[in-house]
């Protein structure tokens, strides 16, 4: 499928970190958590000297409490390191919506009787950051994994700045024969802005690995809604039924790949067919 051209594919675990003291809130705190009460509290604090600084900072913290709470419905924790990243994130998405795509050219476009559209595409050869998390569930593994390549996006490489998201963000997942079952290991990947591709910014994570993956055919199918090993399966085995000429596609590898937030509540992901080399 996607062979390596610049590194071998050795990624670690990337474990979460489990444990009390995180300081995640209910559901009933997000509810009362309005628009009018932040900009209260923003009003209230800028008061104050300093007062922006405290914005800031407590902006960084509903985030933070957010994305907590989201990944406590996946018995994920996630740690206070991880609330500047994710604030950096959320600036760049709300300030240039429109983010850049992964590079590719589409071949072929079908709509089936479901009213999804199919499509075959080459995608161009890229650079990607790379991460193999092994979880005891594919949500915490993809979180877990995500959070790495956060990391990496925002400040752990050897620029030391913000190096800006693309999309989508892609997970490599493995199945047995009959596409009943998931393998633990799930490699997650961000491919590097055009901008970056000829000098890619070395991580600082041993666990991430930089790829060169060379152009690609791959048939893809869209869904909506979270990502979860029973849906993916679903959804693979879905798209099984319907493609052409299955023996020029390799049969236990597969890519997911989301154009949204792990947090929102109406994703837009792909489920790829990669054809063999």
């Amino acid at each position: 499928m996607m062979d390596r051209k610049s590194c071998s594919m050795n990624g670690g675990e990337g474990h979460l970190r489990h444990g009390p003291g995180l300081g995640f809130i209910t559901l009933e705190d997000l509810d009362a958590l309005t628009d009018e009460s932040v900009e209260a509290d923003i009003t209230s604090s800028e008061d104050y000297d300093g007062g922006a600084e405290i914005a800031e900072d407590d902006n960084q913290d509903r985030l933070l409490n957010y994305w907590q709470n989201i990944g406590r419905g996946h018995q994920i924790d996630i740690p206070r390191e991880m609330a500047q990243p994710i604030q950096q994130l959320t600036t760049d998405i709300e300030s240039s919506p429109h983010r850049e795509q992964i590079p590719f050219t589409l071949v072929a476009r079908k709509e089936h009787g479901d009213g999804v559209a199919c499509e075959k595409r080459v995608m161009d050869k890229a650079c990607w950051a790379c991460i193999t998390v092994t979880e005891d569930t594919y949500e915490k593994s993809i979180c877990a994994g995500f959070m790495s390549i956060m990391r990496y996006i925002c400040q752990q490489n050897n620029l030391g700045r913000y190096l800006g998201m693309t999309v989508p963000i892609v997970t490599v997942v493995r199945t047995d024969d009959a596409l009943s079952n998931l393998s633990r290991d799930v490699r997650l990947a961000y491919c590097l802005p055009s901008c970056l591709q000829d000098q890619p910014p070395l991580p600082t994570d041993p666990h991430i690995t930089l790829e060169t993956w060379p152009p690609t055919v791959l048939h893809s199918r869209a869904f909506t809604g979270p990502t979860n090993e029973e849906t993916i399966l679903h959804e693979i085995r879905a798209f099984a039924e319907i493609l052409p000429s299955p023996n020029l596609l390799v049969s236990n590898t597969f890519v997911i790949a989301g154009y949204t937030s792990l947090a929102a509540t109406h994703r837009h992901n792909e489920v790829w067919f990669l054809e063999r080399q």
